[in-house]
């Protein structure tokens, strides 16, 4: 019983960080686009907030 709560806690633990790499990655990459074209920031901000809600509820759920 131990040895399975261990590795779902492990499983736990790779979906949190997989999440957060992938939250980083998006807002890099949402900095760089609003960096070179200021006028769609609106655009690339509702896109990278939609973005890592979804990241987020994978790793919730």
């Amino acid at each position: 019983m131990g040895t399975i709560i261990a590795i779902g806690a492990g499983v736990a633990v790779l979906t949190g960080l997989g999440a957060g790499i992938g939250i980083r990655i998006a807002t890099g990459k949402a900095t760089d686009a609003i960096a070179r074209q200021p006028e769609a920031e609106g655009k690339i901000s509702k896109t990278l907030i939609l973005g890592c809600a979804l990241a987020e509820a994978t790793a919730i759920f």
